[in-house]
């Protein structure tokens, strides 16, 4: 048994290859640039396994078919973050929509997969434009999205109704087994300072100078339940089923808090900087713009995960060990 893990140098990728690597498994992982994925080759093997690292980029079809040829489970958790994108199109849409077309054909070219784990997001559930508090639930899509308004959201609801369509497309006899995995934002410990350009920004901040915070609102899961849920969906779980996975939301200023009341000798920040300073402040940042910060600030949405953990027969990890272990790493 084969499993192949694309974007296996993510964020979230390393951690199901270092997981399925303890539990024995064989394991195929990809990466568009191998030395970026030299890191994964110091994690523990268990008895019986093995890690191919190999070449892949999703807008190559034919890199795309080698990966998948022999393996009997696809766990696709290639994606692209919004943070450096350039052209919305070729760097975030493409790989998310064509790129899983690709994985998809070439899964019906191998005819040997049998189970399909697709990483999707919130993002494909909340709409773009909501009533403040509102709680999504695994039955919302994300309906409202494009390419000019929330393109982060539409790449990954147009990604996951790739997969869906191709799966139903399939004839009963050789249908593979389908889950998608939907966190929220995704926190604890890194394996590679690359991790820190995504979600682990936030909790990057908080080891910083600055002695503010946005007011914002963050609905948070730990990086190690989101592995631990696309292995146990690759046998546990409703086929077919969206997976939410979400341990708690909280404000900028409530982190900061908990840490402080976790580490008392640690100042860390808790002051809510105005909404007009952030302004201005997303006006000059190199990774900030106004239209992306303004609409959320003193805003929030929740999520339901529903029997999500239970499915899986998993637990969800303490928020403290998310905070404290994902603060030692960086």
């Amino acid at each position: 048994m084969v499993v192949l893990v694309t974007g296996a140098a993510g964020f979230i990728g390393s951690h199901v290859v270092e997981r399925l690597l303890l539990q024995g498994h064989h394991v195929r992982a990809t990466a568009r640039n191998i030395e970026s994925a030299s890191f994964l080759k110091e994690f523990q093997v268990g008895k019986g396994s093995a890690l191919e690292l190999i070449k892949m980029d999703l807008l190559d079809a034919p890199s795309v078919d080698a990966a998948v040829a022999g393996c009997s489970e696809v766990i696709h958790c290639a994606a692209v973050l919004m943070v450096g994108i350039n052209e919305v199109q070729s760097d975030l849409i493409d790989p998310s929509v064509q790129g899983t077309m690709n994985v998809c054909n070439a899964i019906e070219k191998s005819d040997t997969v049998r189970t399909i784990v697709h990483t999707s997001s919130v993002a494909a559930i909340r709409s773009s434009f909501y009533t403040n508090g509102h709680v999504f639930t695994a039955d919302d899509w994300c309906e409202d999205a494009s390419a000019q308004i929330n393109p982060y959201g539409f790449a990954k609801a147009e990604g996951e109704r790739v997969v869906r369509r191709f799966v139903d497309a399939m004839d009963e006899k050789v249908r593979p087994r389908l889950m998608t995995i939907h966190p929220s934002l995704v926190f604890g410990p890194i394996h590679h300072k690359r991790h820190l350009n995504g979600s682990m920004a936030y909790m990057k901040h908080f080891k910083g100078r600055l002695p503010f915070v946005l007011n914002s609102h963050l609905n948070f899961v730990d990086v190690r339940d989101v592995a631990d849920a696309h292995i146990a969906a690759l046998t546990k779980g409703p086929n077919g089923k969206r997976i939410v996975v979400h341990t708690k939301g909280m404000w900028m200023n409530e982190i900061g808090i908990e840490l402080r009341r976790l580490r008392p000798k640690t100042a860390y920040p808790t002051r809510v900087l105005p909404k007009w300073l952030t302004v201005v402040m997303a006006m000059f940042h190199p990774k900030l713009t106004v239209k992306a910060v303004k609409p959320s600030l003193g805003r929030h949405v929740g999520y339901d995960v529903g029997t999500s953990f239970a499915d899986l027969g998993m637990t969800p990890t303490p928020i403290q060990d998310t905070f404290l272990d994902g603060l030692d790493s960086i």
